[in-house]
């Protein structure tokens, strides 16, 4: 008897040494159990049903319903948040910000719509004038429009910040707009290293942001070396697709080492971007751990390897040790 006891108290401890190190390893399976048993529970219902519930009874019942007030349309002027909205432009291209004002009427006799720049407390229009040394700045208002919009011409990062649309009430009316100003931008997917596996595809992808047009050209340089696409080599092509974000990917079929190196994006508008790239035989470098880089891709796409496996063994032991 004292046998089977100390050998039922040692599965114990086994056991719950091994539901520890589950929990620690494999916590996406423990959360995900204790979601489904949230789902099952009607204690965890009631608890988190919204107290705007007896409300909403109360309305299906049409209790009280007589006695709410109808909205009151608005008298003075107020602004129209849809349509004066922030504003990102691009580096050296016109920007417009808009802000519409309802309700102002024939009211703009004694009612004025300006812009201030905040950066400096600078006023830089009053109504459909311009009251600033900064050629780059105008007012435009058409007659009968709830629109006053302040043209930048030729905008530059300093010009980025908060710019307020104010109208003359007692006390003044304001609403503020954020200017932000970009430049075209080149990202390389998955840099700034990236581990082909030998043979496989080489699939680099470069894209241009915050272009005002699309680049007339881009093209790939391989080592400071032009990549020509008919060279002896073969197996290299490049697929270019414009727009307001123009993305070009270079293929490289039957990667081998002699492809390893540093690679360029050059657009004709916007800055080059590079990335490194490392083609090896993986199964000879990573024979016995099955560790592999971050970023690998085989078969030319990404390749992560996950914990399933382990998960599965652990699992399988606490259920023999339990059992």
């Amino acid at each position: 008897m004292e046998k089977m006891a100390g050998k039922g108290l040692g599965g114990e401890v086994i056991g719950f040494f091994l539901a520890v190190a589950f929990c620690i390893i494999c916590p996406e399976y423990v959360s995900s159990a204790q979601r489904e048993l949230g789902k099952g529970s009607p204690a965890n219902t009631s608890a988190t049903a919204s107290p705007s519930g007896s409300v909403d009874n109360a309305i299906r019942t049409g209790a009280a319903v007589a006695d709410t007030p109808r909205p009151t349309p608005r008298t003075g002027p107020y602004f129209d948040l849809v349509a004066s909205k922030n504003v990102t432009a691009l580096l050296g291209k016109t920007a417009y910000l808009n802000c519409r004002v309802k309700n102002l009427g024939n009211k703009t006799l004694n009612m004025q719509v300006s812009w201030v720049r905040h950066r400096d407390i600078h006023l830089l229009t009053v109504g459909r004038y311009t009251y600033t040394s900064d050629q780059r700045f105008r007012a435009i208002h058409l007659p009968h429009s709830e629109d006053w919009t302040l043209q930048i011409k030729f905008p530059q990062h300093r010009d980025s910040g908060i710019y307020e649309c104010q109208i003359s009430t007692t006390p003044h009316m304001s609403h503020y707009i954020h200017l932000n100003v970009v430049e075209p931008t080149t990202e390389i997917i998955g840099g700034p290293e990236l581990y082909i596996d030998r043979g496989s595809t080489i699939n680099l992808t470069c894209v241009v942001l915050y272009s005002p047009e699309p680049p007339a050209y881009i093209f790939w340089n391989h080592n400071d070396a032009i990549i020509s696409y008919d060279s002896p080599r073969g197996g290299v092509s490049v697929v270019t697709e414009k727009g307001e974000t123009t993305t070009s990917f270079l293929l490289i079929q039957q990667a081998r080492p002699a492809d390893s190196g540093t690679y360029q994006c050059n657009p004709s508008n916007a800055q080059s971007k590079s990335i490194v790239v490392h083609v090896l035989n993986a199964n000879s470098i990573f024979p016995l751990s099955g560790e592999y880089p971050a970023a690998m891709q085989r078969g030319g796409q990404a390749f992560a390897p996950t914990s399933a496996t382990h998960c599965l063994v652990l699992a399988a032991c606490l259920f023999l040790s339990l059992s």
